[in-house]
C-alpha cells in the first residue's frame, strides 16, 4: 500500500515585539503608511497624536500584549509581517539605490547636513517652521536615494505649547521633555563609551552630550548641553529653539557648529562635504579649518582655501530680521578662543562676518561670514536666488548682478511622507508603485490624468472628512480649557465635510500677511456664508513669543470669526505640530499662501497639499513663481494666483491690490469651479485642475529631485575639487594661497582700457590695453563686457602683444554687439587657475 504525502508550505514566523521595536526606533516609520497602520492596529484606542510615539506605545503595551495581539488577529499578523519584511529588505546589502547605481565610486563620501531644526515627528519636537520641514525632507530623501548623509542639530528639551485666552490672544506654555521619551539614544564611540565633546565659551569650556536618531539608512546627531558637570546656566543653553537672548543664541550656534564637528569626529565620521543651512551652523567652518590645519600643517589662510570647495551654504530667508547680527564686542568675546586655536588674528576673524570688514562699528553676521568662507551658496527657489543676490550684493562690489555667485536649488517635499493612505493607493494603481522611489519622471506622473474622476473625488472627500473630525477634536480640547459649556457643545458642529475647505499654515508675522483676507471683512463673510456655495477656512500657526504684532494678527482672525458669526467656518487649530500639519495638508481643497512678494523664500505647504489633491492659491512668490511660469498654458490651471509679479515700493498699495485679487479669484474662479458638478455630483473641471496640478508638482517639487540636484550640482563637484586641493599634503592649496597673496598685493595697480571704436563694422576686433603692474598674462583673464540694455554677456580677450608691463588684448564682436546703444567695457579678473571660476570680492578691475 503506497503512502500519499501532502506538501505543506512553511508558515512564515510571526513578527515579534522586538522586531516592531526595531521598526519603531528608526524614524523611517514617519513616512511609511503601513507602519503607521500597524501601530494603530496594535492599539485601536490610541489617539492620532499618540501614534507619533510608537516606541512609547509599544513599551506601554508590553511584550506579552503585543505578541498576543499579533498571534490572535490574522490581519494584524499579516500586516506586522509585511512591515517587518519591508523594513529588513530596505536595509539589505542587496537593496539598490539611486546613489549606488549612479555614483558608486563616491559611496564612502559622507555629507554632513547642519541645521538648527528638523521636523520629523512630534515625538522629537525640535522644530519651529519651514527650515525644520525642509531639513527633515532632505534626511528622508537622502535615505531613499542611498546618499550617505548625516544630519547635525541641537536637542531642545524645552517644548513650547500655544494656547489662546478668551479674547483669542496667544500665550505660551513650556514643557521640559526627557530624552528618554524621545526616539533617540546616547551616542557611543567604537569602544562603547558615551560621547561628550568640549566647546569653548568665554572663560570656560563646557561639555556637550551627543545623541543620535536613526533616520532610514542615515542618522541625525543631536547636541545637548544639559550635562551635570556644567554650570546651571550652561545646562540650559540648548533648552529652547531660537532663544531671543543674544548670548544664548551665539552659544547655541557655537555648540551646533564646533560641537557638531567634534561629535562627528568622535563617531569616526569625517565628512567630505559640509552643507550649512542658515547662519546658525556656520562655525562648523572654523572647526573644519582647525582640523585641516592640524592634519596637514597648514596656515589658517591655506586651510581656508583647502576646505572652501567642500562647503555649501544655503540661506532660507530674504527677510533681514531672519538673520542674526551680534554686536562687535559680543562676537569678539565668543570668538577669541577660536582665534587662538586657529593661530589667526581675532580682528581678521571678526571682520569676516562684517558687511564692511574695515568698519569696527559693524555687527558680526553669521550669514555674511558664511557667504565669504564657503565655495558654494544657494537660495531655495529661482526667485529667491535672485533676491539673495540683491540682498547680499554688497559683499561682491562692482560684480554684475547676474555674476554674483549665488545659485538656487528649489525646495521639495518627500511625497511618501505627506500623502494619505487612500491617495497612496490611488497613486500606486494609477502611476505604479515606483512613485515612492523614482524622482523626476514626468512620463510616469503624467498617468495621473487617467485616474477615474469618481475615485479621485471619493478619496478627496474622505481626506476632508478626516480633517473635519480632527479639527473638531482639537477644538473641543481647546474650548474645554477656555470657554463655557455651551461653546464646547458648539465645537462638535464646526466645519462641514462637504464644504470647500481652504487651508492655511504659517507663522503669524507681518510679511506673511495672514490677515490679508480681512481687508474687506463683510465681503469675506458673504463668501463664507454663500448659500449652496459656502466656504470654510482652517488655519494654524504661531507668532513668535516676543512678536506682539504677530500675536495681534492671530487675534484679529479670531475676532473676525466671532464678530461676523462665522466661527463654525473659520476655525483656528491651536498648537501647531506635525500631526496637525499632515491632516491639514491632506484634507484641504485649496492651499492659501499670502506672503508679500518677494519675501517668501520658497514655501512648501502648497507642495504637501498639492500631492493630496489641493490647488494652490498663492502670491506669485517662492516656488509658486516657478510653478506658474513653467505650467502648460494649454492645460487646465494648476492653481490660482494672487495679484501680479509687480515689485511694489508701496506696501499699502500692494496689500490693497492683493486683497482685491483674493476676493475676485475666490468669487469668480475658485468657488464656481469647485461647486460645478456633473450628474454624479463630481466636479470634473475642478478635478481636471487637480490632476494637472499633481502631475506637474510630483516630478519637480519633490525632495528626491531636490537632494539629487544638491548632490550633482554641489556635493560631488565640491568634494572632487576639495580632494584635489588637499592631495599630496595640500600642495595645491599652499600654492594657491601663495599666488593669491601675490595677486592681491599687485591688484590695485592693474589698469584696463578699451580702445575707441571708430567704425562699428561686423567682424571687427576690439582692442583692450592692460597695465599689468607686477603680474604676468598667465595671472589674469581679460574680458570684454557687452551690455545691450536687456542682457549682458562676457567675451574672453586674447593676448596680441606685450611690451614690458603693458599688454594689448583683442576680443571679437558681432554686428549686434556693435550697435550704437550697446555699452562695451573692459575688465580683468584673476585667471581660473587661481579661482576655479569663482568671483573673488575686490578682484574685478573695470575700464
Amino acid at each position: 500500500m503506497s503512502e500519499s504525502r501532502a506538501t505543506v508550505a512553511p508558515v512564515p514566523p510571526l513578527a515579534t515585539y522586538e522586531d516592531l521595536l526595531d521598526v519603531a526606533t528608526n524614524l523611517r516609520w514617519t513616512w511609511k503608511i503601513d507602519a503607521r497602520r500597524l501601530f494603530a492596529a496594535l492599539d485601536p484606542s490610541a489617539s492620532p497624536g499618540a501614534l507619533e510615539w510608537p516606541q512609547q506605545l509599544l513599551l506601554g503595551l508590553g511584550r506579552e500584549r503585543v505578541n498576543a495581539r499579533i498571534a490572535s488577529d490574522p490581519a494584524v499578523s499579516e500586516l506586522a509581517n509585511a512591515v517587518v519584511d519591508n523594513f529588513r529588505s530596505y536595509f539589505a546589502p542587496s537593496a539598490t539605490t539611486w546613489f549606488a547605481t549612479h555614483h558608486r565610486h563616491e559611496k564612502d563620501q559622507v555629507i554632513a547636513f547642519f541645521a538648527a531644526e528638523f521636523s520629523l515627528t512630534d515625538s522629537l519636537p525640535i522644530f519651529a517652521g519651514g527650515l525644520g520641514t525642509v531639513a527633515a525632507e532632505q534626511l528622508k530623501a537622502a535615505s531613499a536615494l542611498g546618499l550617505p548623509l548625516v544630519g547635525v542639530g541641537l536637542l531642545y528639551r524645552g517644548t513650547s505649547h500655544q494656547w489662546l485666552d478668551r479674547e483669542g490672544r496667544q500665550h505660551e506654555a513650556w514643557d521640559m521633555m526627557s530624552p528618554d521619551k524621545m526616539p533617540i539614544e546616547r551616542a557611543r564611540d567604537a569602544q562603547g563609551r558615551l560621547i561628550q565633546v568640549t566647546v569653548s565659551l568665554p572663560g570656560r569650556d563646557i561639555q556637550v552630550a551627543v545623541y543620535r536618531a536613526r533616520v532610514g539608512r542615515n542618522q541625525l546627531i543631536l547636541l545637548d548641553s544639559a550635562v551635570t558637570t556644567n554650570d546651571e546656566a550652561d545646562r540650559i543653553l540648548t533648552t529652547r529653539l531660537y532663544d531671543s537672548d543674544l548670548e544664548t543664541r551665539l552659544s547655541q550656534e557655537l555648540i551646533l557648529g564646533i560641537g557638531g564637528m567634534r561629535a562627528l569626529a568622535a563617531l569616526s565620521i569625517e565628512p567630505a562635504m559640509l552643507h550649512l543651512n542658515e547662519g546658525h551652523s556656520v562655525f562648523a567652518i572654523l572647526e573644519r579649518i582647525r582640523r585641516v590645519m592640524a592634519n596637514e600643517g597648514l596656515s589658517f589662510e591655506e586651510a581656508q582655501l583647502a576646505v572652501r570647495p567642500g562647503l555649501l551654504f544655503t540661506t532660507h530667508t530674504p527677510v533681514a530680521a531672519g538673520h542674526d547680527y551680534f554686536p562687535d564686542a559680543l562676537a569678539r568675546r565668543y570668538l577669541a578662543p577660536y582665534a587662538r586655536q586657529l593661530a589667526t588674528s581675532l580682528d581678521v576673524l571678526v571682520a569676516l562676518g562684517r558687511v564692511t570688514p574695515t568698519w569696527e562699528g559693524d555687527t558680526f553676521c553669521p550669514t555674511v561670514f558664511a557667504m565669504r568662507m564657503v565655495g558654494h551658496r544657494n537660495g531655495v527657489s529661482r526667485l529667491h536666488g535672485r533676491v539673495t543676490r540683491e540682498q547680499w550684493s554688497a559683499l561682491w562690489p562692482r560684480v554684475p548682478f547676474d555674476e554674483i555667485p549665488v545659485g538656487h536649488v528649489t525646495n521639495g517635499v518627500h511625497l511618501e511622507s505627506w500623502v494619505t493612505g487612500p491617495f497612496s493607493e490611488l497613486l500606486t494603481s494609477t502611476v505604479g508603485a515606483q512613485w515612492q522611489t523614482t524622482p523626476g519622471d514626468p512620463v510616469m506622473w503624467s498617468k495621473i490624468v487617467d485616474a477615474p474622476d469618481a475615485d479621485l473625488w471619493r478619496v478627496k472627500n474622505e481626506a476632508r472628512a478626516e480633517l473635519v473630525e480632527f479639527a473638531r477634536r482639537r477644538a473641543r480640547k481647546d474650548l474645554a480649557r477656555r470657554h463655557s459649556p455651551a461653546e464646547r457643545v458648539a465645537a462638535v458642529s464646526v466645519l462641514d465635510p462637504q464644504r470647500l475647505t481652504i487651508g492655511f499654515i504659517g507663522r503669524f508675522v507681518a510679511y506673511k500677511r495672514p490677515t490679508l483676507l480681512l481687508r474687506d471683512p463683510e465681503r469675506l463673510a458673504r463668501i463664507l456664508k454663500n448659500p449652496g456655495r459656502s466656504v470654510q477656512i482652517v488655519f494654524a500657526g504661531k507668532a513668535h513669543p516676543n512678536d506682539e504684532g504677530g500675536k495681534q494678527l492671530l487675534q484679529d482672525m479670531i475676532e473676525f470669526a466671532a464678530t461676523y458669526d462665522v466661527a463654525d467656518r473659520v476655525v483656528f487649530i491651536v498648537d501647531f505640530d506635525t500631526t496637525l500639519d499632515r491632516h491639514l495638508a491632506q484634507g484641504a481643497d485649496v492651499w492659501l499662501n499670502t506672503p508679500r512678494r518677494p519675501l517668501e523664500a520658497c514655501g512648501v505647504g502648497g507642495m504637501k497639499a498639492g500631492m493630496n489633491g489641493a490647488l494652490s492659491f498663492s502670491t506669485i512668490d517662492g516656488w509658486w513663481d516657478e510653478a506658474t511660469h513653467d505650467a502648460d498654458p494649454g492645460a487646465a490651471p494648476i492653481g490660482f494666483s494672487i495679484g501680479t509679479e509687480l515689485d511694489y515700493r508701496d506696501e499699502a498699495l500692494q496689500d490693497e491690490r492683493d486683497a482685491a485679487s483674493i476676493y475676485e479669484v475666490l468669487e469668480n474662479e475658485i468657488v464656481p469651479r469647485f461647486y460645478e458638478r456633473d450628474e454624479r455630483d463630481v466636479p470634473t473641471r475642478w478635478l481636471a485642475s487637480v490632476k494637472q496640478s499633481m502631475s506637474t508638482l510630483a516630478p519637480t517639487w519633490d525632495s528626491l529631485r531636490m537632494t539629487r540636484d544638491y548632490t550633482e550640482s554641489y556635493y560631488l563637484p565640491g568634494i572632487a575639487r576639495a580632494a584635489q586641493l588637499r592631495a599630496g599634503g595640500a600642495t595645491a592649496a599652499r600654492e594657491r594661497a601663495r599666488d593669491l597673496r601675490r595677486l592681491r598685493a599687485a591688484w590695485g595697480q592693474l589698469r584696463v582700457e578699451v580702445d575707441e571704436v571708430a567704425a562699428r563694422s561686423p567682424g571687427q576686433r576690439i582692442s583692450l590695453r592692460v597695465k599689468l603692474a607686477d603680474l604676468e598674462p598667465a595671472d589674469i583673464t581679460v574680458q570684454l563686457w557687452v551690455d545691450d540694455g536687456v542682457a549682458a554677456h562676457v567675451l574672453d580677450a586674447t593676448l596680441v602683444d606685450r611690451v614690458g608691463p603693458r599688454a594689448r588684448y583683442e576680443a571679437p564682436v558681432d554686428a549686434q554687439s556693435l550697435a550704437a546703444h550697446v555699452v562695451l567695457a573692459g575688465r580683468v579678473v584673476p585667471s581660473n587657475i587661481y579661482t576655479d571660476g569663482e568671483v573673488l570680492p575686490g578682484m574685478m578691475t573695470w575700464s
